[in-house]
């Protein structure tokens, strides 16, 4: 039997969320090895060295170690590409080309200005920083461009890179996810666009998110 990969970091990091996502649907066993930031393990020299700019997540294969939530995902899928959901970082040149384009759209257009609402509506409550209203609704108009791009795309594709559910859909699950359950007002910018609000549901709705979901809600060991 395959020795489980590990996966360090808490599963309510976005990051890390991302990661757990795709080895579910590649069926692929893992280790969750948490990762306790608030005593700053993340900076400890054991810890750095698999993860040199002391965040999460990190990742190991055997001897092989990552960091980077997007750039493990296109290695799982590449390492196991007969495993698990075969479409997920398609299978032909063009379709890949496809697939990065939007995962690139997510990384450089989607994740700032949602993970700095996911920060001011989520996290700065949860430890009680104070809010910045000036930032969020600065965030709130970027984030809405942004869906207005995908809304287009979306009308005439069921999924970002095409028909099928591949690793640009599931790239921005993490965010939506804290945003959609936030506040009304946050989950508004994705109900005001019908095909956004469709998309959302479908990839929301799949069992491997659903088990991540369940890992961030669980209580801790």
């Amino acid at each position: 039997m395959a020795t489980p990969v590990k996966v360090y970091g808490p599963a309510a990091s976005t990051a890390v969320s991302r990661v757990l996502a795709c080895l579910l649907e590649k069926e692929v066993q893992f280790q969750l090895i948490n990762v306790n930031m608030s005593k700053r393990e993340h900076k400890s020299p054991e810890y750095l060295k698999i993860q040199p700019f002391g965040q999460v997540p990190a990742f190991q294969d055997d001897s092989i170690s990552l960091f980077e939530s997007r750039a493990i995902c296109r290695y799982l899928c590449e390492k196991h590409g007969n495993r698990g959901n075969k479409n997920l970082y398609g299978t032909n040149p063009l379709v890949k080309a496809s697939i990065d384009q939007w995962i690139e759209a997510e990384a450089q257009s989607f994740n700032q200005p949602s993970s700095a609402l996911v920060f001011q509506l989520v996290f700065a409550p949860k430890f009680k920083i104070k809010q910045d209203e000036g930032v969020i609704k600065q965030n709130e108009e970027k984030l809405s461009k942004v869906l207005d791009v995908y809304e287009k795309r979306l009308e005439e594709s069921r999924f970002l890179a095409g028909e099928e559910f591949t690793l640009a859909d599931l790239s921005h699950l993490p965010n939506a996810q804290y945003l959609v359950h936030a506040t009304d007002r946050a989950r508004g910018l994705f109900t005001e666009k019908k095909n956004v609000w469709r998309w959302w549901g479908e990839i929301s709705g799949r069992e491997s998110w659903k088990k991540v979901v369940d890992m961030q809600n669980a209580p801790p060991a």
